[in-house]
């Protein structure tokens, strides 16, 4: 009598996030496994990756919104793709819940977890603040950043109430990290070059107000260049008003710790992030900011067959004296952790020895608008102009695949000979707006 052959299906990777992480680890591993020694899934809830870096730009009309995100499928063709968010992990009986964009959901079972959802914006109960503040983390609300800037200033040219229009020109934007101040340079210099088509007023009927709760803006460069950069946006007419913070801002109305006040129809809030609260719904260990605790690397610390890297995972940085110190939340760090983080789960799976991250921080560059930008790398300080080309030249070559590269340059490129388009679409922030008013008449 034969006796019938079995064979154990090979153990799944789950990636949980599609990120920097998430994307760079399964790419790396789809490229270094072979097809019957694992099987990677990967579930987040868009089908792209985002390249936050290019945010401001886009923002801004320099680029087009597509060519920072890059598509999923297209580049993790080997690995399954689950659109949908997990929503706890029992890491114990390896299950994760996942709860797809629509429909019922199901038990994910696994072998090797990689959890790496990021990070979302870290928000304090601040009257006003739910109804009235946008982030600056997604494509969707760069876009609307745009749109709303713009359709500011056809409200500011169309109406006779001038309160109306101080309202539309003031903007506001609270946290003065690398996000909010290359997001204000970018939309302010877009909003400069826009005053051309306004003959009605110039550029110093906008008010453009920074808001910071510390007592400098850019803590990732030295001081010398924060004061630079504070001095610059002094320049263009920018309010840096440090050492503040926000008390309310109920219908637009804001009220500062400064004891002044003012309207405002735009309020942008980058005011730092925080671990996804999906942390907190599974039985990993946390540390006392709510991060996976993680060793060097990249193991979460105490349990077997689970990973972590980026904004969501304290990792040690081993590069400083401090025993105590970690790698900041910046893409620079994800982007090698999760290479890192791929091999070793390579080595694990193949019986082999682990290797330390280790990385050395090289530095910050930020674009300030078209032509200016700061950068501080290795100990050099840059500043103007070739600052603002380290810049682009650094994050072209970090955008993934080369599609995405070379559309970036062609929207580059294209730039020298055209002017970008001032044109704001308002509705797309309510597309049905006018087919459910065409039913209502």
């Amino acid at each position: 009598m034969n006796e019938r052959m079995t064979t154990s299906p090979p153990p799944r990777i789950l990636v949980v996030g599609g990120g920097y992480v998430g994307m760079y680890t399964a790419l790396r591993l789809q490229r270094r496994l072979r097809a019957d020694e694992a099987r990677v899934t990967v579930v987040d809830p868009q089908s792209y990756m985002t390249y936050q870096p290019f945010l401001p730009e886009s923002a801004a009309g320099n680029l087009e919104p597509r060519h920072l995100v890059v598509p999923l499928r297209t580049v993790l063709k080997r690995c399954e793709l689950l659109n949908g968010r997990i929503t706890s992990v029992s890491h114990d009986r390896r299950v994760a819940r996942f709860e797809p964009s629509e429909g019922a959901g199901r038990d994910l079972h696994y072998d090797v977890l990689v959890i790496a959802p990021g990070s979302i914006a870290r928000t304090l109960p601040i009257p006003g603040l739910a109804e009235r503040g946008i982030g600056f983390h997604t494509v969707a609300e760069a876009i609307y950043l745009r749109n709303q800037v713009l359709s500011r200033l056809d409200l500011a040219a169309s109406t006779e109430d001038e309160k109306l229009r101080q309202r539309a020109l003031t903007f506001l934007f609270v946290g003065g990290g690398y996000a909010g101040i290359e997001a204000m340079a970018e939309l302010e210099d877009m909003a400069r070059d826009a005053m051309r088509f306004y003959p009605g007023f110039t550029e110093r009927d906008m008010r453009w107000v920074m808001v910071e709760a510390t007592g400098r803006i850019l803590p990732e460069v030295s001081e010398d260049m924060a004061e630079y950069t504070v001095r610059e946006l002094e320049k263009r007419a920018i309010e840096v008003r440090r050492n503040t913070r926000v008390e309310s801002m109920v219908d637009g109305h804001v009220v500062l710790t400064d004891g002044s006040a003012f309207e405002a129809d735009t309020i942008v809030w980058t005011a730092g992030v925080r671990a996804n609260p999906l942390l907190e719904s599974t039985d990993l260990p946390l540390d006392d900011k709510k991060r996976l605790k993680c060793k060097a690397d990249l193991r979460v610390d105490g349990v077997d067959g689970a990973w972590s890297a980026g904004d969501c995972a304290a990792v040690p940085d081993l590069t400083k004296d401090d025993p105590n110190a970690l790698c900041g939340p910046t893409a620079q760090h994800a982007v090698r952790q999760s290479k890192r983080l791929a091999d070793n789960i390579v080595a694990a799976l193949r019986g082999k020895p682990l290797q330390d991250y280790r990385h050395a921080y090289a530095g910050s560059v930020a674009s300030l608008g078209l032509h200016r930008g700061v950068a501080e790398v290795y100990g050099v300080k840059v500043k103007g102009f070739p600052a603002w080309f380290m810049h682009r030249t650094y994050h072209v070559t970090r955008l993934p695949t080369l599609n995405r590269k070379v559309r970036v340059i062609a929207d580059w490129t294209l730039a020298l000979f055209f002017r970008r388009e001032i044109v704001s679409f308002g509705s797309f922030a309510d597309p049905r707006r006018d087919f459910t008013r065409a039913i209502g008449e």
